[in-house]
């Protein structure tokens, strides 16, 4: 009897995986920097084209960062529910083809494999045994044809929340120097600069990238970003004034 190879206690504490599809990580990261760098820029356009430590800074920062998180939000809500709908439409009508035609399903299962490099008739038998059970069979087949876990689907709720919150948080970087009575814009640029670099840093984490190269990159589109719209503020303020 030929026993079942095991792997290795080495191998298996080592090789782990991050969740990559848990509809969370990327409208946590893009409402953080979108809330820092759009909150940033707009303080900063405030600040060109009005008397620096104005009252009109702070209420335009308040409004910027509510607008700005409530809009995310629904966004996000919006685009990953009919994301998850969509996903949901082409699993039904994988779900109808197998009940309708489940040898050509079957079939079709069997030629994915062999198109992979499985040997023609292992091929057929793995399709076989997946067939056995139409919930099994059906999640194969969603997997290779769609490319998505049907147990697995990005939750709206989760990534209308993450958008939220983490814009907030950001936008409320550049703000939080005048809540403190700062009468000028040198506090923020500096406070957001540091925390636009420290953010690309960390995303580097869950990224292939240095952490330098990913904080100075986000530092340098910031900067730019915050730079022309104070630019802006000065042509444009001081006529409207």
């Amino acid at each position: 009897m030929t026993e079942t190879p095991e792997v290795s206690a080495e191998h298996h504490g080592d090789h782990t995986h991050r969740d990559v599809n848990g509809g969370w990580l990327r409208p946590a990261v893009f409402g953080a920097m979108d809330g820092l760098v759009s909150n940033f820029a707009l303080i900063a356009g405030m600040d060109g084209g009005t008397s620096s430590g104005s009252k009109f800074i702070v209420l335009a920062g308040l409004a910027g960062l509510a607008a700005g998180a409530f809009s995310m939000a629904a966004g996000e809500y919006t685009s990953v529910a009919s994301q998850r709908e969509l996903a949901r439409a082409e699993i039904e009508v994988e779900r109808a083809e197998i009940k309708k035609h489940p040898l050509d399903e079957e079939i079709e299962l069997a030629e994915t494999y062999r198109a992979k490099g499985l040997d023609p008739d292992l091929a057929s038998k793995v399709a076989k045994q997946f067939h056995a059970d139409p919930d099994q069979a059906l999640e194969e087949h969603v997997r290779e044809e769609l490319g998505i876990d049907p147990g697995d689907l990005p939750n709206p709720v989760v990534a209308a929340a993450s958008s939220f919150i983490c814009f907030a948080i950001g936008a409320l970087i550049p703000l939080a120097p005048y809540l403190f009575g700062a009468g000028s814009v040198i506090p923020s640029l500096i406070l957001s600069l540091t925390a636009l670099f420290v953010c690309g840093a960390v995303v580097s984490r869950v990224t292939s990238r240095s952490w330098w190269y990913s904080g100075l990159r986000q530092l340098l589109l910031g900067a730019a970003a915050a730079g022309l719209t104070y630019f802006v503020g000065t042509l444009v303020g001081p006529g409207i004034g």
